[in-house]
């Protein structure tokens, strides 16, 4: 349906609805189609006039998608309209109609009504990211700082995920500012980095550059860099962090986690203590190993390529070392099928020790306590990025430590194994952001990538206080 180039009359948008197959959704087709041709307003008011005239009222689907061409051509008194409407027809509304009236009312210059509405939507339910995130935009540009960093502060105290958009607009419109304060604040998002291990994109990098160098009588200077093999920076000379954990760190990580993940309460959902037990007996019995793998999990990693065929050459280039191996297999693999030949399966298991779960379980718990019980030197592979484990661990000191441990012991497949697991020794250092006061180190990706990542970029930015 192509909308109209000017508003209608009453008679004319009856004729058109009636032209149409289904004229009972006649008016939501005709607004999606308004909002894909970025139709003018008046055209739209003009089929909501009718339809408020022929039914005495408009529904609220229709109303939101209204709001929607309204929001996109920044129409403020339309948007303002909608709401006033809105408020007094439904006592409360969804979140798609919070996030729509939020983004439009903050990218005016009434944006102070958007903020009235964040503590609206608080009183009955936690505010979508996009809300937190249209307001911080909005107090940033009108440079109320503080008021933004309130906002982001009390969003990630409610577990709502900060994009990396919200997070590099604070250092773009922090540009130039002086003060303690705004200092504190944007180093402790450096150090949210940290924690979570996100790296930054380019862009995100550049701001972030660009801010410290703006801090008036700073003296900061950023330069970009490539870390040595050694754990060096080139730039400042700084021996950057050692990505091993200490003995104590190690056994206090490997005993948190064998208590709160392996016996805790994710543990035993997809797999019976009875199988559980029996995995334990068969790793006591043969331990240790250097490398465990999650077979499945790499099994998919070529989807041209037999799965069997994927993990063989896992296998065999794992073991070139004279590695002892173990794989964690499932019970349908020893069934010969179209994926699993037999033959290469038992060629397999002349090269590394096999343990087969039903084919129910899940490997994470197994993988970990594998890993954990041959010791500091053993290494995983697996394309998961054991997040819900990482969720499990109650503190943050703990779940700093197994994010370290994973840096330094995860194995990621890549385009081609034999190049990824021969150049796989972990690095020395550890790949997060980290600081010493008078200098910062960034590690940052080419490309922006929103998702969480475990590969580790090779690329740093370097900032030196002279």
């Amino acid at each position: 349906v192509l909308p109209p180039e000017k508003p209608l009359q009453a008679e004319e948008w009856n004729k058109l609805r009636e032209d149409f197959q289904l004229p009972e959704i006649f008016e939501e087709v005709m607004l999606n189609s308004m909002i894909r041709c970025n139709s003018p307003i008046d055209v739209a008011k003009s089929l909501l006039t009718h339809l408020a005239k022929r039914n005495g009222d408009i529904a609220y689907n229709v109303l939101v998608k209204y709001l929607t061409l309204c929001v996109q051509q920044g129409q403020v008194s339309e948007i303002r309209d909608v709401y006033d409407i809105m408020k007094v027809r439904f006592k409360i509304l969804e979140s798609g109609a919070y996030n729509l009236l939020i983004k439009g009312l903050s990218n005016s210059d009434q944006w102070r009504m958007a903020l009235t509405l964040l503590e609206e939507i608080k009183k009955i339910m936690i505010p979508s990211r996009t809300c937190y995130e249209s307001c911080i935009k909005a107090a940033s540009r009108h440079q109320e700082t503080k008021l933004a960093f309130e906002l982001y502060n009390e969003m990630v105290a409610k577990g709502v995920v900060p994009t990396l958009d919200v997070l590099q607009s604070f250092f773009y419109f922090s540009r130039g500012i002086n003060g303690a304060e705004l200092q504190k604040e944007l180093f402790g998002i450096l150090l949210y980095l940290r924690e979570n291990q996100i790296y930054p994109h380019k862009t995100f990098m550049r701001s972030i550059k660009l801010w410290f160098e703006s801090i008036p009588g700073g003296n900061w200077r950023g330069r970009l860099t490539k870390i040595k093999d050694s754990g060096q920076c080139p730039v400042c000379n700084h021996q950057l962090e050692d990505s091993n954990l200490t003995e104590e760190e190690y056994s206090n990580l490997s005993e948190r986690i064998i208590k709160d993940v392996i016996h805790g309460t994710d543990t035993f959902r997809k797999t019976s203590p009875k199988e559980f037990e029996a995995f334990q007996t068969f790793v006591e019995s043969r331990l240790p190993f250097d490398i465990v793998i999650d077979g499945l999990n790499v099994s998919h990693v070529k989807s041209r390529k037999m799965q069997c065929e994927n993990l063989f050459d896992a296998v065999n280039c794992l073991a070139k070392e004279n590695a002892r191996l173990l794989v964690l297999g499932r019970k349908h693999m020893l069934m010969n099928s179209s994926n699993w030949k037999r033959e290469i399966m038992k060629e397999m298991q002349n090269k590394a020790d096999f343990f087969f779960a039903e084919n129910i379980s899940e490997d994470d718990a197994f993988l970990l306590y594998a890993t954990l019980r041959s010791g500091k030197h053993c290494k995983f592979v697996t394309r998961d990025f054991l997040r819900d484990h990482k969720a499990c661990l109650s503190d943050s000191v703990t779940r700093h430590l197994f994010r370290k441990w994973q840096r330094g012991h995860q194995i990621s497949e890549n385009k081609c194994f034999s190049s990824v697991f021969s150049q796989q020794p972990a690095f020395r250092y550890d790949c997060v952001v980290q600081t010493t006061g008078d200098t910062w180190h960034i590690p940052y990706k080419d490309v922006f990538e929103e998702k969480y990542s475990y590969q580790i970029p090779r690329n740093w930015l370097c900032i030196q206080q002279k």
